[in-house]
């Protein structure tokens, strides 16, 4: 049995988060095991929230044991001066506040995110402990995740950017200094989480190099992570199945490869 609610997290708006909590959330056995969380950050440019990345995902998630929080932040004109970021922010802290509460583990918080949701989901990861960041937000500094899945991520703000995303949440031309800013593989560093990452070579809207650069940063300053990349399908396949209108079986073994290397970075089992 689940438990769903939904709130706003504290010192943000404009947002909303939905929560589902596995049923040990209720127990009062001193004994019972606290459990790991993912939040859901879906895509679609930061000019809209795709509905096939948000509890399709999250369905995979809740099903292997973990507690599912699904964002959905601020976009278009609202998507700039960091305000989706502060918005992911809060609910990592949020999470953790309440962690007793909704036994949830406040060490093993992953971000899971899709196109430019996996943008947002790697900001946190990159740019939540700089100086630029910091002078927006007000909230705890503990808000770094533990881990990352980032699926056919926007992650670069180069020749190979979807210029789109970047100009979205940069509010700035292609080639100028904060369009350039949001590129997120030069922000990489020792403090950055485990990553991992899924793409396609045939992705026509977010080039592969993103993942493909991203992973090369991370190999640079020694962050562990998991890459795969796949030969065939589009942009936009989710948990690629038909509820989401892209069936592929082979790809679609990137839900269970991402589980099962979250449950090993978090020592977890169902």
């Amino acid at each position: 049995m689940l438990n769903y609610f939904s709130f706003v997290p504290e010192g943000v708006n404009g947002c909303k988060v939905e929560a589902y909590l596995q049923e040990s959330w209720r127990s009062n056995e001193i004994a019972a095991r606290k459990v790991p969380s993912v939040i859901v950050c879906p895509g679609g440019g930061y000019c809209s929230i795709s509905d096939r990345e948000q509890f399709p995902v999250g369905r995979e998630f809740l099903a292997a044991g973990y507690h599912v929080f699904i964002l959905t932040y601020s976009v278009n004109e609202d998507a700039r001066n960091f305000n989706p970021l502060c918005q992911l922010a809060a609910t990592i802290s949020h999470i953790r506040k309440h962690a007793e509460e909704w036994m949830a583990d406040p060490d093993k918080i992953a971000v899971s995110g899709f196109s430019a949701g996996g943008h947002l989901a790697a900001s946190i990861g990159t740019l939540a402990l700089s100086e630029e960041f910091q002078k927006v937000w007000c909230g705890d500094s503990n808000i770094l995740p533990n881990a990352m899945v980032l699926a056919y991520p926007v992650l670069l703000a180069n020749e190979f950017a979807h210029a789109g995303t970047i100009r979205n949440v940069s509010g700035c031309g292609v080639g100028t200094e904060t369009y350039r800013y949001f590129g997120l593989d030069q922000h990489v560093c020792k403090q950055t989480p485990p990553t991992f990452l899924w793409h396609t070579v045939e992705d026509q809207v977010v080039p592969v190099e993103n993942s493909l650069q991203f992973a090369s940063a991370l190999y640079r300053v020694g962050v562990p992570f998991e890459l795969h990349v796949f030969p065939e399908g589009k942009h936009g396949m989710s948990t690629c199945t038909q509820e989401v209108d892209a069936y592929h079986p082979h790809n679609a073994r990137w839900v269970s490869w991402a589980i099962a290397w979250l449950n090993q970075i978090f020592g977890f089992t169902k």
